[in-house]
């Protein structure tokens, strides 16, 4: 990729001091990566070692979830991983609606924030309405539905899931699996 300059985030302090020559490396099995880990550091002009606390290695969970969880033949390239940092929770993040229609929600959004209901509606819709508005939450302006277990399911619109499904499918992982581990994974990021 022809990175002159690198940055390693470790949370097993043996590896950092072994790979940066302090201490000895002292399992048979692990010598041959010691070796192979010395001659690659001289291929870069600058390599810094970071120590992360056991309390803020979420970030190496979650390099090695995603390495564990993508299978490629040597030699293939793939694309870099982009990661944005966001300053609050992802969850907390607004949707953007690019459709002229409104979202299929919209008229449980509306209830919950202004306590409104769509005109003409009877009362008996009303008192569904209600019912129905018990099983969601809103953060600003975006809307979540409750589980059975209380995770936030992040309500979409069209547009939106659409953009999902394309990432799902055609992202930079290049996943092709069944309909159920796609469905596991739309789950996992929280969407509805």
């Amino acid at each position: 990729m022809g990175a002159r300059n690198l940055q390693v985030f470790e949370d097993y302090a043996l590896i950092i001091y072994e790979v940066k020559g302090e201490w000895q490396t002292k399992d048979p099995k692990m010598i041959p990566y010691q070796k192979f880990l010395t001659q690659l550091i001289e291929e870069f002009e600058k390599i810094i070692f970071d120590h992360l606390n056991q309390d803020k290695n979420q970030f190496a969970d979650v390099l090695v979830t995603l390495a564990s969880m993508i299978q490629l033949d040597y030699g293939v390239h793939i694309q870099p991983i982009q990661i944005k940092a966001c300053q609050s929770p992802v969850y907390c993040t607004a949707t953007v609606e690019a459709s002229s229609e409104p979202p299929w929600f919209s008229d449980i959004r509306n209830y919950i924030k202004d306590r409104t209901y769509p005109a003409g509606i009877s009362d008996n819709h009303k008192k569904t309405m209600r019912r129905l508005a018990m099983g969601f939450f809103l953060n600003n302006k975006v809307l979540y539905k409750r589980s059975h277990d209380d995770t936030l399911l992040r309500c979409v619109d069209a547009d939106e899931a659409q953009k999902i499904m394309v990432e799902v499918h055609e992202g930079i992982c290049g996943t092709h699996a069944n309909g159920h581990i796609i469905a596991k994974q739309i789950q996992r990021c929280g969407y509805f």
